[in-house]
């Protein structure tokens, strides 16, 4: 699928601009604090797979870290 351009009429052209800086830095600190929560998560799901009773809860803890890392970075 190819991308549309949009046409931003010259008056306009500042608030756009605005909108998408804006718009970067939301999409760029989700990501940062996402890739923050999976490594947590992770070192949770270690910690608690340190016992055999605490590994029930721990692996899936590293899976679902993992994978949420892996949707952070791409």
């Amino acid at each position: 699928m190819a991308k549309e351009k949009s046409h931003v009429a010259w008056f306009l052209w500042p608030f756009w601009a605005i909108w998408k800086l804006l718009l970067l830095i939301i999409q760029l600190t989700g990501r940062i604090v996402g890739a923050v929560l999976a490594l947590a998560l992770m070192i949770a799901g270690i910690v608690a797979s340190l016992t055999v009773v605490g590994a029930m809860v721990g692996i899936p803890l590293i899976i679902v870290g993992f994978l949420l890392l892996i949707r952070a970075i791409f």
